[in-house]
């Protein structure tokens, strides 16, 4: 909405400084934004007698409005300095008083005492200081934003008001909000209390600064302003979200106590400290941690990745080096010269020399050009390929990089290209899980908007805006800290050292991993449900599908839909030697299905039970069958200028053999199973032998037939309707958004979604589910008997 005392700022500073060469003309709408600032401070920069102009207040601005003197309250030296800073002044939310009163004034002074102390400084009278003058002409918020916390802007205040008058200290803002800007603020206050000149304050994470911090320990009895600066860093890299709730926050304060004590505790754990490293006190690992991306980049690592092939002897340097895991490139670099692939044998090589690897892809990566939406689909496709080519094992993560400095204006394009890389994925089959690599900003986007499983994070780059004023990513499972060349005898290379965070993305110990039979699989289970009984707090039927669920279904969304999962329970049965198993095959069709999936399928059911109306559909069915849909419906959008029919798109690609899709015939399976395995938990059957009767008796053999009857009442109609209703009802928050967000990572953000597209064509989409749904139940009525017995004699034989 237009405000007139902007407007009238943006009509005055146009008409007095339009025709001044270099000038740069503001839009006369009414809202504030850089663009008015800027002209602002350009015609104070003609006041001032400087030339050229430029959209900047810089030190020349700042020495020559200090040439002025004084400027307080009857200051009239200059009144169109006075019109700048009454305009300013409305245009930062405060009031300017008459443009018309040639002095600086009393409401203008009182104005700027109000500022003042929003911005944590004293009241002196409305004294305008160079730097008080630069604050107005900025876009720095003085009162608490929405999002922002109280106790962060009391931090804020605290550093403006001790430091605004250093040399290199600006004010900064108090907007209750973790910023690059609050970040710099506060390396600079450690410089300065370190005993570093303060024009030689830079904020940069130097020797001097490290050997400050290495001379201040915190811990019991500390107190005093290092405290300060110590607790001030603590809340900035809240919240610790693998904490327990109660433990995740801390609190702002001069001396060291219990509750301090315990959130650093939790820290260093999440930050994978190795147990020595793990002391419980603010020592330098724990500062740098705090301050920077990459932490100390000596500490304890057991991660790298290179652009080195690794061969034998270099494979041996590094675990005798302890390292475990290595990052490796599964496609050559568009540019920049050098062999970054995996060779053929490499793996081999990484194996027989104790390491695991993870893979990463990377097409140049380098520049904003490159991330829309199409390039993210050829590259999660490409990606697939090679990793199919190598062997890789269904479910490995891997990670796309985004290797520049992203800012936070670029993240729609960043969001857009990943959204493209999961829906290149899933047209493969979502045989792998997609990561992303990146400064923690981007990984924190990028998980948040498109799901990623893991963030490998750029920590080295501690310099990238999306480093600074950022916390870890709750999902980190690398972070690289330090490049350095190894030298093995003769033979030197480069590598990367990364910490690796225990109980995250394990990489691949192996390849061409068989799928395992469906008895394989039940005895996994068995051995998972004897644990949760065991284990004693529970359903054990929950927990072992919160098991299954811990990798690729446990987060932010799928809490809200379904629960978490208990990650007490899962590190009891893992120090157990429970293992998850990635794949099986089906005996009644020969296809390989996804246990994650499914038992994630199952949980969903188990939580929200089919309603009494089987034509409408709730987040059980989000959990299976429903979130399929929704994210097909997204790749058909994305393909209506071929296939302009949501019916046909359907009967040819839903459901289908060896047609790629995100609702291939494995996922559907998936789907059937997962419900009618729920009907069975929830009727009192325990999990083991619902899977048991499914699989290894006749269960499976009439999977699609028995799951239209028991979900859709045995009714086209039904089926449609469900469908119909999943894709159009906006009565449960989660459903509503969630279904948003999956459309538009196949169809991108421009597509139509499916509550909006019209009625007739997104009906005639729903009769194409629902009739390749008949379909597959149809094809089971005419086969079954030879099904149920070529199933008897695998079983018999001893095969499945």
């Amino acid at each position: 909405m237009a405000d007139e005392k902007v407007l009238a700022a943006q009509k005055w500073v146009n008409a007095t400084y339009g025709s001044v060469a270099g000038y740069a003309r503001c839009p006369e709408d009414g809202n504030t934004g850089w663009a008015t600032m800027y002209s602002l401070t350009m015609g104070l920069q003609r006041e001032l007698g400087i030339s050229p102009l430029v959209a900047n207040f810089g030190s020349g601005t700042l020495s020559k409005l200090a040439a002025l003197g004084t400027i307080g309250l009857g200051w009239q030296t200059k009144p169109n300095i006075v019109k700048i800073l009454r305009h300013g002044l409305f245009c930062k939310g405060y009031w300017g008083g008459d443009t018309g009163v040639t002095a600086f004034d009393s409401p203008a002074a009182s104005s700027v005492d109000l500022m003042k102390e929003n911005m944590g400084l004293a009241r002196d009278g409305g004294v305008v200081q160079p730097k008080v003058f630069k604050a107005i002409l900025n876009m720095d918020a003085y009162v608490v934003l929405s999002g922002g916390e109280d106790k962060v802007r009391s931090i804020q205040q605290w550093l403006n008001g001790r430091y605004w008058t250093k040399s290199t200290c600006t004010i900064g803002p108090t907007d209750g909000h973790y910023s690059r800007d609050v970040q710099q603020a506060l390396m600079k206050a450690i410089q300065i209390e370190s005993g570093i000149p303060e024009d030689q304050a830079t904020g940069s994470f130097g020797p001097g600064t490290q050997a400050g911090l290495k001379a201040h320990t915190m811990g019991p009895g500390s107190s005093g302003i290092f405290m300060q600066l110590f607790s001030a860093a603590c809340v900035f890299n809240e919240p610790i979200m693998s904490a327990p709730t109660d433990d995740q926050r801390t609190h702002f304060t001069d001396s060291w106590d219990s509750d301090i004590a315990g959130w650093v505790r939790n820290f260093q754990q999440f930050s994978a400290f190795s147990t020595a490293e793990q002391t419980g006190v603010g020592d330098y690992p724990t500062w740098a941690q705090l301050l920077v991306s990459m932490g100390d980049p000596d500490r304890a690592a057991t991660g790298s990745d290179t652009a080195y092939t690794i061969t034998p002897s270099r494979g041996q340097r590094m675990f005798a080096d302890k390292y475990r895991y290595v990052g490796r490139y599964l496609n050559e670099a568009s540019s920049g010269g050098g062999s970054k692939m995996l060779e053929e044998g490499e793996l081999e090589n990484i194996f027989a020399a104790g390491l695991r690897v993870f893979p990463i892809f990377q097409d140049n990566a380098r520049t904003l050009g490159e991330y829309y939406w199409g390039n993210g689909y050829t590259h999660g496709r490409l990606a697939h390929d090679q990793a199919v080519h190598f062997g890789f094992n269904r479910g490995t993560v891997i990670y796309f990089a985004v290797d520049y400095d992203a800012t936070v204006e670029d993240m729609p394009h960043i969001l857009e290209y990943f959204r493209g890389v999961t829906s290149g994925l899933g047209s493969k089959g979502k045989r792998y899980v997609h990561g992303v690599y990146g400064s923690r900003n981007v990984c924190a986007q990028v998980t948040q908007e498109s799901y990623a499983a893991y963030s490998f994070v750029s920590g080295m780059s501690w310099g990238f805006s999306g480093n600074l004023g950022f916390p870890l990513p709750a999902n980190w499972s690398f972070n690289q800290i330090k490049e350095y060349q190894v030298t093995n005898g003769g033979d030197t290379f480069m590598l990367d050292r990364d910490v690796h965070r225990p109980k995250s993305d394990e990489g691949q110990g192996d390849i061409n991993r068989p799928s395992s039979a469906a008895a394989e699989l039940i005895a996994n289970i068995d051995e998972l449900y004897s644990l949760a009984v065991s284990y004693g707090d529970g359903d054990p039927n929950r927990l072992v599908t919160d098991f299954y669920r811990q990798k690729n279904y446990a987060d932010t969304q799928w809490k809200m839909l379904i629960g978490d999962v208990d990650r007490a329970f899962i590190d009891y049965a893992e120090s157990r030697g429970a293992t998850l198993l990635y794949e099986f095959t089906d005996p009644f069709t020969g296809q390989v299905v996804g246990p994650q999936h499914l038992l994630a399928t199952v949980a969903g059911h188990m939580v929200w039970p089919p309603l009494s109306d089987r034509s409408k559909a709730n987040q059980g069915d989000v959990a299976g069958w429903g979130g399929d849909l929704m994210t097909f419906y997204g790749e058909w959008r994305r393909d209506s200028d071929s296939y302009a029919s949501g019916y046909t798109y359907c009967t040819e690609r839903l459901g289908k053999i060896n047609v790629e899709s995100t609702f291939a015939f494995g996922d559907l399976i998936e789907d059937a199973d997962g419900f009618l395995l729920s009907e069975k938990v929830r009727s009192g059957t325990p999990i083991t032998t619902a899977l048991r009767e499914h699989y290894q008796q006749t269960g499976g053999a009439t999977r699609f037939r028995d799951f239209r009857v028991k979900r859709f009442n045995t009714s086209q109609t039904t089926s449609e309707d469900a469908a119909h209703h999943m894709l159009t009802s906006t009565d449960v928050p989660i459903i509503n958004l969630g279904r948003i967000a999956l459309e538009q990572q196949r169809g991108g953000l421009n597509m139509v979604l499916s509550h909006l597209l019209p009625d007739d064509m997104l009906r005639e989409f729903c009769r194409g589910f629902a009739e390749t749904l008949t379909a597959h139940a149809g094809l089971e009525a005419g086969s079954q008997a030879k099904m149920k017995s070529d199933h008897a004699r695998l079983f018999t034989d001893g095969k499945a």
